[in-house]
C-alpha cells in the first residue's frame, strides 16, 4: 500500500464541479435517451419489450457495474478508474450513434452505462478521500445534487434533440459532453487516494481491506438506512404516474410539472445538509431526514383518508419527503464510505448498487399493488413501510463504537 498523499487539489469550486459533472454522466445518459424509446419499434423493425432493454439493462449495468468500478479504484486509485470509465461511455456513445440494428444499439447502452457508473462511484469515494466523515457529507450534498438536475433537464433536452436531428443525435451529443469530462478530467483530476494498493502483496491487502469492510456491522447499517431511506423517491416513481394519470385523471404534462416538487425539495434538502452536516454530524442529519419523512408521508396518508384523492395532496407531502432524502442521503454514503477508508471505493459501489437494485424492485412492486387495485394510500404507506425499515437498520445495527 502506498503511503503517498494525494497530489495538489485544484480550488475548490472548480474541482467541485468537476465531481458534479462526474457524477451527472450516468444520470444523463440515462434520461436524455427516454424520450426516443418510442419510435425504434419501427426504426429497428422491433417490438417494444426489445427496445425497452436499451433502457433496463442500462440500469441493471449502471448498479451492477459500481460493485467492480469501486474496488478497482481502491486497487489502482481513483484517477485511472475514471479516465477509462469515461473513455469507455465516449467510445459506447459514438458506437449508439452508429447502431445498424437493436442488438448493437443494446450492447452500446450496456457498455455505456458500465463506463458512465465511475462517476457516480467515484466521485464519492473522491470527495472521501479529501474530507473527514462530516465535511465529506457537506461536500456530498453539493456533488449529489446532479443526480437531482440531470432527470429534470436531460430529457427536455433529448426530447429536443430528438425532433429536431433525430434519435442519433442524442448519442452524439452524450458523445460530445462526455468527451468534453474526459478532457476535463485528464487535464485537473488528481490522484486523491493515497491508500491505492501496489506490491507484490496488493492482492491480499486489497481482500483483506473488502473483507473487513463486508464484515463490518456499522457499514451496513449505514448502507442500508441509506437504502431505505431513500427508497421513497422509488416509490414516486413506480406508483405517481399511474395514481395521477390512471385515478385522478391528469394530463402527463400536469404529472410532470407536480413532479418538479420532488426535485426541488431534494435539492433543498441538499443545500441545507451541505450549510449543516459539519454542524451537526451525520447521525443528526440522517435522524432529521427519516423523521421529516415520516411525517409528511403520515400527513399524506391522513390527507388522502379524510380530503380525498387531489393531486396537490399527492405532491405536496412528497416536497417534505424529499427534503428529507437530501438531508439522509449525503450523510449515510458519507459515514457508510468512511467506516473504513481504505476501502471507500468498494462501499461507495456497494451502497450505490444496493440503492439502485432495492429501488428498482421497490418502484416494480408499488406499480403491481397498484395495478391489482392497491389504491392511491399504497404509496404513502408503502414510504411509511420503507422508512420504518431504515429506522430500524439505523437504530438496530449499532454498536458500542458508533452507538448513537
Amino acid at each position: 500500500m502506498t503511503d503517498s498523499v494525494p497530489a495538489a487539489v485544484p480550488p475548490r469550486k472548480r474541482f467541485l464541479v468537476l465531481l458534479v459533472a462526474l457524477s451527472a454522466t450516468g444520470p444523463v445518459a440515462l434520461n436524455i435517451f427516454v424520450p426516443a424509446i418510442p419510435q425504434l419499434t419501427s426504426r429497428f423493425n422491433t417490438d417494444a419489450a426489445t427496445v425497452q432493454l436499451t433502457l433496463s439493462l442500462f440500469l441493471l449495468s449502471l448498479a451492477s457495474g459500481q460493485l467492480l468500478l469501486g474496488p478497482l479504484s481502491d486497487r489502482f486509485g481513483r484517477r485511472p478508474v475514471v479516465l477509462g470509465g469515461i473513455a469507455l461511455a465516449c467510445i459506447a456513445s459514438f458506437a449508439a450513434m452508429a447502431a445498424p440494428s437493436i442488438e448493437w444499439l443494446i450492447a452500446a447502452r450496456v457498455a455505456q452505462a458500465l463506463g458512465a457508473g465511475t462517476g457516480i462511484v467515484i466521485s464519492r469515494a473522491i470527495v472521501r478521500d479529501l474530507y473527514d466523515r462530516d465535511r465529506a457529507a457537506a461536500m456530498l450534498g453539493l456533488v449529489t445534487s446532479a443526480m437531482v438536475i440531470a432527470p429534470m433537464v436531460a430529457p427536455m433536452i433529448g426530447g429536443l434533440l430528438d425532433t429536431v436531428f433525430g434519435w442519433e443525435s442524442i448519442f452524439l451529443a452524450v458523445s460530445i459532453v462526455t468527451l468534453i469530462v474526459l478532457i476535463w478530467s485528464t487535464a485537473a483530476l488528481p490522484e486523491t487516494n493515497p491508500l491505492r494498493m501496489s506490491g507484490a502483496d496488493s492482492s491480499a491487502v486489497s481482500w483483506r481491506e473488502w473483507r473487513a469492510l463486508l464484515t463490518n456491522r456499522r457499514f451496513y447499517r449505514y448502507a442500508l438506512t441509506s437504502t431505505f431511506g431513500t427508497a421513497p423517491y422509488y416509490v414516486l416513481i413506480g406508483g405517481a404516474p399511474h395514481v395521477v394519470v390512471n385515478i385522478i385523471g391528469a394530463t402527463s404534462a400536469e404529472y410532470g410539472v407536480w413532479f418538479t416538487l420532488s426535485s426541488l425539495g431534494y435539492m433543498i434538502g441538499n443545500f441545507i445538509a451541505s450549510r449543516l452536516s459539519t454542524r451537526y454530524g451525520v447521525h443528526t442529519m440522517i435522524k432529521a431526514g427519516i423523521g421529516l419523512g415520516l411525517i409528511a408521508t403520515t400527513a399524506a396518508v391522513v390527507l388522502l383518508a379524510t380530503v380525498g384523492t387531489e393531486i396537490w395532496i399527492f405532491f405536496v407531502p412528497q416536497l417534505f419527503v424529499s427534503v428529507g432524502n437530501g438531508l439522509l442521503l449525503p450523510n449515510s454514503i458519507a459515514a457508510a464510505i468512511s467506516v473504513r477508508p481504505q476501502a471507500a471505493g468498494a462501499a461507495s459501489g456497494i451502497t450505490g448498487f444496493l440503492q439502485m437494485s432495492t429501488g428498482a424492485a421497490i418502484a416494480q412492486g408499488i406499480s403491481y399493488i397498484l395495478v391489482h387495485d392497491g389504491g392511491p394510500l399504497s404509496v404513502p404507506l408503502m414510504m411509511i413501510g420503507v422508512l420504518l425499515v431504515a429506522l430500524v437498520f439505523y437504530y438496530g445495527l449499532r454498536d458500542k463504537s458508533d452507538g448513537r
